[in-house]
């Protein structure tokens, strides 16, 4: 299975969400993380993800004859770069959005089923707008948008830090004008 067709999966992308940032889970804490998926589709899930070296072992320690493994990340995972990208089918492109959308549902839903959440204080944003730009413009926008972010993107979990999802979400509503 190619790096494309492991990461478009929404179980999958989940897991490696709630990765993220540095986190180490087991598969157990993983499963109360994600409580829709079954418990035997989580471990096949993880599996996959393990074998194709997604993720690495952390840890492991036996509890009760069984051993428990904690995993992370690994930071030298496969990605889907910008030539897979390119290699990608139409439907590829479908699907894999698709997906995240699955995955940002679920994630903004366990946001709101948590004790105290609170969109208001917690800064919470959805809004859409539509910008008109020029190639140009969208390249120097998306540089500006990437040094924005950059100083962030190695954070590590502190305490007063909290994790954010961010979902920038980018494509053209119709053709350039003639």
């Amino acid at each position: 299975m190619d790096t494309a067709d492991l990461l478009l999966h929404p179980v999958r992308l989940r897991v490696v969400h709630a990765l993220a940032g540095g986190c180490e889970l087991t598969t157990a804490e993983l499963c109360a993380r994600i409580p829709e998926v079954a418990k035997v589709t989580m471990y096949r899930h993880v599996a996959l993800l393990a074998e194709a070296g997604f993720l690495e072992v952390a840890e492991e320690h036996r509890v009760r004859n069984v051993v428990e493994r904690r995993y992370r990340l690994r930071r030298d995972r496969p990605t889907i770069d910008g030539d897979a990208a390119a290699a990608m089918s139409l439907d590829d492109h479908r699907r894999g959005f698709a997906a995240a959308m699955a995955v940002l549902i679920a994630e903004f839903n366990a946001y709101l089923d948590r004790d105290g959440a609170n969109p208001t204080a917690d800064s919470v944003s959805y809004r859409q707008g539509t910008l008109w730009l020029s190639p140009d413009e969208l390249n120097r926008l998306l540089g500006e948008l990437l040094a924005t972010l950059r100083p962030c993107l190695d954070n590590q979990p502190i305490p007063g830090r909290a994790p954010y999802l961010l979902s920038p979400i980018l494509f053209p509503t119709r053709p350039p004008p003639p």
